[in-house]
């Protein structure tokens, strides 16, 4: 079996190519620059709904990577709340989500903040509030004092992904990483989120949470790289759209020997995306805010403005009179006059596929 990054005498001074990575950086860059010129030009209300949207998203995503699901509404309540961010209603929030909010929020809030050993203590404690990871119990708030394997197969057939430096070594190897990641400023901040999410991988010096933590630091240096602590974008959310490529590479690069030139270009590819994705929710909001600026003297009911505001958050499939009556909770004659009203101020028209049954769709300015 071919050995393992870690197992080699330059462990770990990481070596990649330059020519290889400048074009997607640049991309990457250029990007970001144009996104947070785009935010900036928001009103506070919508630039605070679009942050708290993004945290709440990276918790609920990172999390599903690993297979856990979290409750939306808690995660959104657990956040504006330590934000102070208005949020209606009262929501009882359980411990865990509670937890990977702290986490977050420490991570992307106090960006600038050195990263030490009990700092990152605290955050796997956050994880596992109550010392157990599903059916097993765990070392929480410090690192692991067995051995680290990630297997799959059944019992007697296992096979092992991935074989984790001795546990006798992870106090010295997580040292080592502390004082690169808080005194490293050669590196462009984007690379060093990169470089950083897949040495703590392959350290693996926690018994669980590895992932999430490691996704972490990756939003604590993206954060340091836009020298802004409000987050508009989740890289998480897009690591779980490619999933399968996620771990195809790291399994890839953890067998090199110091070359990590793939596992950048997958990074930054990866990164790419997401703000691409965000671009395109951003346009929508920019949409929706113009379109209410315009028609701030028009009137408007209450029932169209539900449907309005459902047609520009994505509405699924077919504006017909039955949905309106339907999610407005009145009748089909009140939905044609509705729709009727709306065609004559120009927000609605009538869409041009025709077919048996008439559809409608908001009028593009």
């Amino acid at each position: 079996m071919p050995k393992y990054i870690y197992e080699h005498e330059q462990w770990p001074d990481f070596t990649w190519d330059d020519r290889q990575i400048s074009q997607i950086l640049g991309k990457v860059r250029h990007l970001q620059g144009k996104l947070f010129g785009q935010i900036n030009s928001l009103g506070f209300s919508l630039k605070e709904e679009t942050q708290l949207s993004s945290l709440t998203l990276d918790v609920l995503k990172s999390s599903e990577i690993e297979g856990e699901f979290l409750n939306y509404d808690q995660v959104r309540s657990s956040i504006a709340n330590k934000l102070g961010i208005e949020n209606a209603g009262i929501i009882h929030v359980n411990r865990d989500v509670e937890g990977i909010v702290e986490m977050l929020l420490d991570a992307t809030q106090k960006y600038d903040e050195p990263l030490t050993h009990q700092r990152i203590y605290g955050w796997h404690a956050c994880l596992f509030p109550t010392g157990w990871s599903g059916m097993h119990q765990i070392d929480t708030g410090c690192y692991r004092k067995g051995e680290m394997q990630i297997v799959s197969g059944a019992l007697g057939k296992e096979k092992i992904h991935f074989q984790a430096p001795s546990h006798e070594v992870v106090y010295q190897e997580m040292d080592t990483f502390l004082k690169w990641f808080n005194n490293e400023t050669a590196i462009d901040p984007v690379i060093k989120a990169a470089i950083a999410h897949f040495w703590f991988i392959i350290i693996h010096p926690f018994d669980d949470g590895n992932g999430r933590i490691a996704r972490a630091l990756t939003d604590l240096l993206l954060a340091r790289s836009e020298e802004t602590s409000q987050r508009f974008y989740s890289f998480s959310n897009q690591i779980l759209n490619e999933k399968k490529e996620y771990y195809a590479i790291l399994q890839k690069v953890q067998f090199s020997t110091g070359d990590i030139t793939p596992w950048l270009e997958w990074f930054l590819t990866c990164l790419y995306n997401a703000l691409l994705n965000t671009e395109e929710t951003l346009k929508k909001v920019l949409d929706k805010t113009s379109f209410w600026e315009y028609h701030k003297e028009t009137e408007i009911n209450s029932r169209q403005r539900i449907m309005i505001n459902k047609l520009f958050d994505g509405f699924e499939g077919k504006l017909k009179t039955s949905k309106w009556a339907k999610i407005t909770k009145c009748s089909t004659d009140t939905a044609l006059r509705d729709i009727k009203d709306l065609m004559e101020k120009g927000i609605l028209k009538q869409e041009e596929s025709g077919g048996r049954s008439t559809n409608y769709e908001l009028i593009k300015s």
